[in-house]
């Protein structure tokens, strides 16, 4: 779903009827919709903003193709320690047929910085102290 379209879909229609069609796009789009977005579906003024960010950011990156795309996610799932987003984003890269090599290699990468991240934290109010 491209971000024109997005836009071009919200205006003149009701919130709720909206928010139904714009769901429906992203399900087709991953094959579900994201527990966030169903927990969302019932404010609409939330919604819908979070919707279009989305969109623009994580489904329409100029410069950056699907497959990397679903990666990043998948390593920042790993990073964040996020087992919902992670079961959720390695699904949808099963579905769009990315190989299982690319995902172990972005989980490793992601568990790394993630590593390290929290070493150089530590490190530097130990050394504060």
């Amino acid at each position: 779903m491209k971000f024109e379209n997005t836009l071009k879909n919200l205006f003149g229609k009701e919130p709720d009827a909206a928010v139904q069609e714009l769901l429906k796009n992203i399900e087709d789009d991953y094959g579900e919709v994201p527990f966030i977005l169903k927990a969302m579906s019932d404010r609409p003024n939330v919604l819908l903003p979070k919707i279009i960010y989305d969109d623009a950011v994580l489904r329409n990156p100029e410069h950056l193709d699907e497959k990397t795309v679903e990666l990043v996610t998948i390593g920042v799932a790993t990073a964040l320690k996020c087992d919902h987003c992670l079961r959720m984003h390695l699904r949808v890269a099963r579905r769009k047929g990315i190989p299982q090599e690319e995902v172990f290699e972005a989980i490793l990468l992601a568990s790394a910085l993630s590593n390290t991240a929290a070493l150089a934290q530590a490190m530097r109010v130990y050394e504060e102290d």
